[in-house]
């Protein structure tokens, strides 16, 4: 499997979208929620899990498993 993971708020509830994907592959009530789901289809897929803020931007990154991520820092 592959396709970072996006973790969005749009129309009122939080939404997880693979990357490649029309539609949201999944919906939520709270970020908590969401976040939660997100990060566990990023690490079935060893992809990237992308999270935004309400306003759109990008809060957190995270890489799975780890030792793909790029960036040589801990954390």
């Amino acid at each position: 499997m592959q396709g970072d993971v996006e973790t969005y708020h749009e129309n009122g509830t939080w939404k997880n979208k693979v990357e490649g994907n029309a539609q949201a592959s999944s919906t939520h009530d709270t970020k908590d929620e969401a976040v939660a789901k997100g990060r566990e289809m990023a690490i079935e897929r060893g992809a990237e899990h992308v999270i935004k803020n309400l306003d759109g931007t990008i809060g957190e990154k995270n890489t799975y498993p780890r030792s793909s991520d790029p960036r040589n820092i801990p954390g």
